[in-house]
């Protein structure tokens, strides 16, 4: 099957300056592919070129050099734009529309007959959890969150093969943005593709199967998330338990030289370099008669692949 996104060697120079004009490399032969129905993270650090591969994918602006395909299709050939959505970092719409209004002139662009538009409207609103009291209301007076929810709903207003969406969690509450994690989940169900942009890691973590990491421009690192969290070698572990008085821990610990303990108000936690040494703390524990309440590794593997690489 045609993957759904092709990136070959994509490359985008800026022109910078007024006197002294220099190029700038935002873009630099930038190559992946990104499968059907995947959701696909595409991580990196404000500046590190993901708006910019967004742009390129939309036909918003021209690459230097390179090549891409949606669906099968060059980004050139604009017929491809009906069966994309799209959500832009900084959306902006016609604030003085209603959030129906919005949702029903987008529908109303892809050819949706009037009654088929109003359903739609209808449908999307009421699936991006919207206050359904809102949906008459002007987008002025709509805040960041609200109108984050009125830009998912343009974007699946055609039942788009591919939804590229570019930080879709922006100003949502905590509430919210479970709510959008699920709703972006969900369409895995239909078979949409969803390339999501994002420096939030653990959106991209709960929701995604694949990810690329880019670094000022370049591809740094790509794979599943597995192997990404493995990227940097064995994790040193840490247990944590809740216990009174951390003597009897501390004994039973002795024998194992890598453990480290660490007393907490009602407990403590012991760090050991591998998992290996996990059983051995665990054993100690019981010996102890401390309640386990945690075995977690320490730190997150994949932050620290995202922060070692800017």
């Amino acid at each position: 099957m045609t993957p759904a996104v092709e990136i070959d060697k994509l490359t985008k120079d800026y022109e910078v300056g007024f006197l002294r004009k220099r190029k700038v490399r935002a873009l630099d032969g930038l190559s992946l592919t990104v499968a059907r129905g995947e959701i696909f993270g595409f991580l990196g650090a404000n500046g590190a070129g993901k708006t910019t591969t967004l742009k390129l994918l939309m036909r918003l602006m021209y690459p230097t050099s390179g090549d891409a395909r949606v669906l099968g299709r060059d980004i050139g050939d604009t017929a491809m734009h009906a069966d994309i959505g799209y959500l832009p970092e900084h959306p902006y719409f016609y604030d003085y529309l209603t959030a129906r209004e919005l949702v029903e002139y987008c529908a109303e662009l892809f050819g949706y007959g009037s009654a088929e538009r109003r359903r739609r409207a209808s449908d999307l609103l009421a699936r991006v959890r919207l206050d359904e009291k809102s949906w008459d209301k002007q987008l002025r007076k709509f805040s960041k969150g609200m109108l984050q929810r009125v830009g998912l709903a343009q974007a699946l207003v055609n039942d788009p093969a591919v939804v590229f969406l570019d930080e879709p969690m922006s100003g949502l509450d905590p509430v919210g943005r479970r709510e959008v994690r699920d709703l972006i989940a969900s369409l895995r169900t239909t078979g949409t593709t969803v390339f999501l942009c994002s420096h939030i890691l653990s959106d991209v973590e709960v929701l995604c199967d694949r990810a690329a990491v880019l670094r000022k421009g370049r591809l740094a690192h790509i794979g599943r998330l597995e192997e990404l969290r493995g990227a940097g070698g064995a994790r040193p572990m840490e247990v944590v338990v809740s216990l009174e008085d951390s003597t009897r821990l501390e004994a039973a610990l002795a024998p194992l030289d890598s453990a480290r303990l660490t007393t907490t108000p009602g407990g403590a936690r012991v760090e050991v370099p591998t998992e290996a040494e996990v059983d051995e703390v665990l054993r100690a524990v019981r010996a102890a008669g401390a309640r386990l309440v945690a075995v977690q590794p320490v730190g997150n593997p994949l932050e620290e692949l995202f922060v070692s690489e800017q």
